[in-house]
């Protein structure tokens, strides 16, 4: 036999893998160099396959429509000299049509953009929530073939939230609580075969909620799909809005505060246009205060104050208010009393008859009234030093009497006989009494004081004024403008404590005079009889006996013991 001889060289294995990978990287390069307009009809037959295969009506037609707006040079011209205010503002305009709502399309309309501009922003509207209405399909049409059918399942599988599903962790559940067998022992799966029950069975009783929902639904839907006016695009779009209703992802939410504020008043509007606004019952008014509003009340202030008034609850100055007014008050009772008794005594103690001494208080009360008269009660306003022009505190000064009269007050002592009244030299009162301003201050005597009692008196209503003093200043520091009190001083408080005792004096010294006297010395526990009376008792028990039972011991218990009733 003829021996084959080949033409070709011998070549060991490591210079075959060597020219393998040479070739392979020649072939590499040349398919990523190969333009698409390039490659082999058989190729873009099979592609175009897998394209269509892989994506619906509504993928395509918005991949043309990208790609036309790729390929137009005059939009590609606009994006080129596009700035970088004019894209934040673009961005933002596209932020205002997707959260905001109706509101946001109406301010783009009325913001007076270009068709054009307003045309493509919609376009981009309408393809993005296109897109994010169908993300699962888009991410699958992107796939390529060689994909496999897990990787699939997990790109379109739902995203994580960062919390379990229910079903996820129902099923991780059942798992756990039953140990898996190992495979050897694990038979072969089968699939049970469905028993039909032919029997007749009970229709499950509904709730009355349950069936008003279903017949409420079941109405609209038969309402809508009877009506005449409505044509069959629109019959189609609410059959499909029906289908889509109990879909996943049918009803996506916003996921910022303005989206929700958006769709918020978007169903409003939509509420109000349907006149679910126009009818509603009114219920009883709103008790609102009306210092609520007041601008010259502090907000702080009011609402602390409503607090207090709530919760019963006595603000720290108005506890030291009540302490000083308590205060005040018996100090005031004190002096009017201490000064109304010494005066009585006094005037009494000059003699004469009861009327005469009435008399007399009389005409010290007159002389009282024209020298030192009572004050107007005039409620006492904390105002600023700037604001003594106002016509309202004007008129509040003006009313007020001026309380310094022209003749000054003459003190004498009761003690002494130069300055005694005759009452027979004064003449008698006439029956029309004029006004005490009006009288002559010539017939009246000068006002009745005694200067020993209020030097004997001086140095408690020194101290007393000052502790007054001390709890108005400490009350001062706490309580409002408003509520601020004026200091205590002696001749004042000595000066009201004469106008107000003077017409007292008459009653006090009638008073004095016809009460009955009162006993120094009390007898308490007396009994007529002598000291030897005293051992016996009020009740003597005789016992009549022959036996000798009553002794001593009985008869000490008869005078020292308890007497029986």
């Amino acid at each position: 036999m003829h021996r084959l001889v080949s033409q070709s060289t011998f070549k060991c294995a490591r210079c075959l893998r060597a020219t393998k990978q040479q070739n392979a990287a020649s072939n590499l390069h040349k398919n990523a160099s190969r333009q698409f307009s390039q490659a082999s009809p058989l190729r873009r037959e099979d592609a175009s396959k897998v394209t269509k295969d892989s994506e619906d009506q509504a993928t395509i037609e918005v991949q043309i429509l990208k790609q036309a707006s790729k390929n137009d040079p005059e939009k590609k011209e606009v994006e080129k000299e596009v700035g970088a205010m004019s894209r934040r503002l673009l961005e933002a305009t596209e932020d205002a049509l997707l959260e905001g709502g109706r509101a946001g399309r109406k301010a783009v309309e009325e913001a007076g953009f270009s068709e054009e501009l307003k045309a493509r922003l919609l376009e981009r509207v309408e393809a993005s929530k296109f897109k994010s209405e169908n993300v699962s399909a888009f991410t699958e049409a992107s796939f390529a073939s060689n994909i496999g059918r897990g990787s699939r399942d997990i790109a379109t599988g739902q995203a994580w939230t960062g919390q379990e599903a229910a079903e996820d962790t129902v099923l991780r559940m059942l798992d756990d609580a039953r140990k898996p067998l190992n495979p050897g022992l694990r038979g072969l799966g089968k699939i049970p075969s469905p028993i039909v029950d032919l029997r007749l069975k009970k229709q499950p009783k509904q709730r009355p909620g349950e069936r008003l929902a279903n017949a409420r639904d079941k109405t609209s839907i038969y309402t809508i799909s009877k009506d005449s006016q409505m044509s069959e695009r629109e019959r189609e779009e609410f059959r499909k809005e029906l289908k889509e209703r109990f879909s996943p992802g049918a009803r996506p939410m916003p996921n910022s505060i303005r989206g929700l504020a958006a769709l918020a008043n978007e169903r409003i509007e939509d509420a109000i246009a349907r006149g679910q606004f126009k009818n509603i019952p009114r219920g009883k008014a709103i008790e609102r205060d009306a210092r609520a509003d007041n601008p010259f009340i502090d907000t702080t202030e009011y609402i602390m104050n409503k607090m207090i008034q709530r919760q019963d609850i006595v603000p720290p100055w108005i506890e030291k208010q009540q302490e000083l007014v308590k205060t005040a008050n018996i100090f005031r009772t004190r002096l009017r009393n201490d000064w109304k008794r010494h005066a009585a005594r006094t005037i009494a103690s000059r003699g004469g008859t009861l009327q005469e001494q009435m008399r007399t208080a009389e005409i010290y009360a007159q002389s009282e009234a024209v020298h030192n008269p009572k004050k107007r009660a005039v409620e006492q306003i904390s105002v600023p030093t700037n604001a003594t022009d106002d016509p309202v505190m004007v008129k509040i000064v003006q009313e007020v009497p001026s309380s310094s009269t022209g003749d000054p007050v003459i003190q004498i002592l009761a003690e002494t006989k130069e300055n005694e009244i005759d009452i027979e030299k004064i003449s008698p009162l006439e029956t029309n009494r004029q006004p005490a301003s009006e009288q002559a201050p010539a017939a009246l005597p000068p006002p009745f004081r005694i200067p020993s009692w209020e030097e004997s008196e001086q140095s408690y209503l020194k101290l007393a004024i000052t502790d007054l003093n001390s709890k108005t200043r400490s009350y001062n520091l706490m309580a409002p403008d408003l509520a601020k009190k004026s200091y205590f001083s002696l001749e004042r408080e000595l000066k009201s404590c004469y106008a107000d005792v003077a017409p007292q004096l008459a009653a006090a010294i009638k008073e004095r005079a016809t009460r009955p006297a009162k006993k120094l010395v009390e007898k308490i526990g007396h009994r007529p009889g002598g000291i030897m009376e005293r051992f016996g008792s009020d009740k003597v028990n005789v016992y009549d006996s022959k036996r000798p039972l009553y002794g001593f011991k009985e008869f000490w218990n008869d005078l020292f013991g308890e007497k029986q009733a």
